[in-house]
């Protein structure tokens, strides 16, 4: 089992910017790769910024030069540095743990992100 507490979120202005952190217990060394997605009500969860343990990164289109994911492993942690936040990222932020040798995937509670106009 993997646990994973997600800190950060919150409400700002279109322009700003927020940092959400996630720290993962437990069975760490089985997974391959972490990330963030995000959900608006009524639509799909999307992926929006992954990190293998290798530290190769993935970024959605919507956020590649505006956000930036990292990883210390020495702390179990997950960073997501959000630049330039837009209304249209608004949703609920989730910290992703996978594990590709059965493709099992963990998540945390959620993060609101609330970007004004």
């Amino acid at each position: 089992q993997v646990q994973l507490l997600e800190s950060g979120g919150g409400l700002v202005q279109a322009g700003g910017s927020l940092r959400l952190s996630c720290v993962a217990s437990g069975s760490i060394l089985s997974l391959s790769s972490m990330g963030w997605y995000r959900q608006v009500p009524g639509n799909q969860r999307e992926p929006v910024a992954i990190i293998t343990n290798g530290g190769r990164t993935d970024y959605a289109d919507s956020v590649k030069g505006r956000f930036t994911i990292s990883r210390d492993n020495a702390k179990n942690t997950i960073d997501l540095q959000m630049n330039n936040l837009k209304p249209e990222d608004t949703a609920v932020y989730y910290c992703n743990a996978h594990r590709s040798l059965d493709a099992h995937d963990y998540w945390g509670q959620g993060t609101q992100v609330t970007v004004s106009s």
